[in-house]
């Protein structure tokens, strides 16, 4: 599945719901999402980090929907040419990120 294949999913299933919540609520759906992958990261299952990760990534394409963003053209844009610092496939930063 691609990112414009989830995205056309989620839109399908939950776009009235999402766009009446709106980006503040669906914003801290997804830190609370975030969170349960924390700790399934620290303490769960394999099936348990699978599941959450899956919801940390159907929140933020649910963000990416109703403010318009396409994912697939957004990561392109960021991330298809390499390093967004230094330009390189392979990163040569010298900083964290």
């Amino acid at each position: 599945m691609t990112f414009d294949d989830l995205q056309a999913l989620i839109d399908k299933m939950y776009s009235d719901k999402d766009r009446e919540r709106g980006t503040d609520a669906t914003f801290l759906w997804l830190i609370e999402e975030i969170g349960e992958l924390a700790t399934a990261l620290r303490e769960g299952s394999h099936e348990a980090k699978c599941a959450e990760f899956a919801d940390v990534i159907a929140w933020l394409v649910t963000l990416a929907n109703i403010n318009d963003v396409n994912l697939t053209e957004a990561l392109q844009a960021k991330y298809g040419s390499g390093c967004p610092g230094c330009g390189h496939l392979v990163c040569s930063c010298n900083s964290k990120p």
